[in-house]
């Protein structure tokens, strides 16, 4: 039995099963049954067709009486978050006959039961001395799209106490990425961004995406870069890659070439494998125009449309988008326009629903708090550990750590990080919680689930607000514009909206997540 990700497809093709032959010299029928190294017959026939009898007279095939099979293969690959850290993952060859073609297609989460084969490989005619190895599938199940976590019923019901706190966004917010002091608006996009709103499909077949994409613009050494690998560990499913180490195809599909049969396959990009998950794009400027045009259908409609080399397909990639970038000129230049200094066009910045400047601003005390907070971190944290693990609890400073013992702090201790008051200083005070990273996961996980339905207010507060953007940018011709505020504005604020109740775990939105 293995679990992965489809990666390839072949194209179907009937194979001969067994073949009926009528001679009009004899009067004769004689049939003739095919197995080869795929079959589960022990074994194989050879592979010649007949067409002549013994006598030497020609043979007329029956078609409508012989016996064929759907024959497809596929390639699996090992999913993202269980490879090996540093190791390319593994891929396996899948065999398909008969019901089991056509059951998967590329970026599918696939569980596949099966024997296992060795089929020797073949170099010009002659058997070579290595064997290629092979599944033939018994049963092929689909895997939800949603990851798999342990969540046991304490865990929900420890998230809905918690989800009753008035200020619970601002304490997931700042629980993501601990270790970076500061940018607080930007990682309560991040959240919004993992939690994301509600995918709406119209009676017509219109799909309104609920996935929310956030790009990132800012200088050198603002922590962007750490932010995407916090998203990496902290999201369910995520996919890295970088503007020059992806091409566009390498982002959404590509037609290749199979080596055994040479016919065309269909293989999925980066998006398509993070089907409901999110996409971290590093370094976005540096990616080519051509590249990052092709990424503007899979933002807006959630899916991949391929016609090359005779293939049409449409392959889902609901995914969020979250990319950092530099400006243009490497750091941003004050007495140039946003849009000057960003470089991107006005049909993909509409697509990214939150843009944030992120300046590396000269400030004496900023910086002190933020030196203060990174010696820290490098002299008093466990090399070992991972970046936003609950810190360990050292014998020789444990008395200045002590907690109520109740029987609600020791079930806190699961929940929050400790406090260590060598490790954050001034940075964090002792009542301040944060939350570890792995309960942050199930607590998404479990919020994700939730589908809240816009109130009467909320719909009329987000009008309201559209309204003003749009009418402040027709009066307002001389300030220097970033975004431009189009109809994907108000998508933009309903989705945040949602993603702010579905922080709380409400079931609708109210007019407070409008205004947040």
């Amino acid at each position: 039995c293995v679990e992965g990700i489809v990666t390839k497809v072949s194209l179907i093709r009937p194979k001969v099963v067994r073949s009926v032959h009528y001679c009009p010299n004899t009067r004769k029928v004689m049939e003739r049954k095919y197995t080869d190294l795929t079959s589960f017959e022990a074994v194989p026939s050879g592979a010649a067709y007949p067409t002549k009898d013994e006598d030497g007279n020609l043979l007329e095939t029956e078609y409508g009486l012989s016996v064929y099979k759907d024959h497809q293969t596929l390639t699996i690959q090992e999913m993202p978050e269980k490879a090996p850290a540093g190791q390319l993952p593994r891929s396996v060859d899948i065999v398909c006959d008969d019901d089991l073609v056509d059951r998967c297609k590329p970026g599918d989460r696939v569980q596949i039961v099966g024997s296992y084969r060795c089929l020797p490989g073949k170099r010009g005619g002659y058997t070579s001395g290595t064997f290629r190895t092979v599944l033939l599938a018994n049963n092929i199940s689909l895997l939800s799209k949603e990851s798999n976590l342990d969540i046991s019923r304490e865990d929900i019901m420890l998230c809905k106490k918690l989800a009753k706190n008035n200020d619970i966004f601002e304490l997931l917010s700042k629980s993501l990425a601990p270790s970076i002091h500061g940018h607080a608006y930007v990682k309560q996009a991040i959240l919004c961004l993992l939690l994301g709103g509600v995918e709406k499909i119209l009676p017509n077949g219109t799909r309104l995406r609920g996935d929310i994409n956030v790009l990132l613009i800012g200088d050198p050494s603002v922590a962007k870069s750490q932010l995407l690998r916090y998203v990496l560990n902290t999201a369910p499913r995520a996919i890295p890659t970088t503007g020059r180490g992806s091409s566009g195809v390498g982002l959404t599909a590509a037609v290749t070439t199979d080596q055994e049969t040479g016919e065309r396959r269909l293989e999925a990009g980066a998006m398509v494998l993070a089907d409901r998950g999110v996409v971290c794009i590093d370094e976005f400027d540096k990616m080519s125009d051509i590249d990052r045009t092709a990424i503007h259908e899979v933002m807006e409609q959630g899916r991949v449309t391929i016609s090359k080399a005779g293939i049409h397909a449409s392959l889902n990639a609901r995914c969020s988008v979250l990319a950092a970038a530099n400006p243009v000129y490497g750091r941003y230049d004050q007495y140039k326009t946003p849009m000057e200094n960003i470089g991107l066009q006005d049909s993909l910045l509409s697509r990214f629903d939150l843009l944030f400047v992120m300046l590396d601003v000269i400030d004496s005390d900023v910086d002190q708090m933020i030196s203060d907070h990174v010696v820290r971190m490098h002299r008093y944290r466990n090399p070992k550990e991972a970046d936003g693990e609950p810190l360990s609890m050292g014998s020789s400073y444990a008395d200045s750590l002590s907690f109520v013992s109740s029987s609600e702090e020791k079930k806190d201790t699961e929940v929050y990080e400790k406090y260590d008051a060598l490790l954050h200083g001034k940075s964090r005070q002792r009542h301040e919680k944060i939350l570890s990273v792995e309960f942050m996961r199930k607590y998404i996980h479990i919020a994700k689930c939730m589908k809240p339905k816009l109130g009467e207010q909320a719909c009329e507060a987000i009008a309201n607000e559209y309204s003003r953007l749009r009418s402040q940018e027709a009066v307002e011709t001389d300030v220097a514009r970033t975004q431009p505020i189009t109809a994907r504005t108000l998508e933009t604020l309903i989705r945040l909206s949602t993603a702010h109740a579905r922080a709380r775990m409400s079931k609708s939105v109210t007019i407070d997540d409008a205004h947040a």
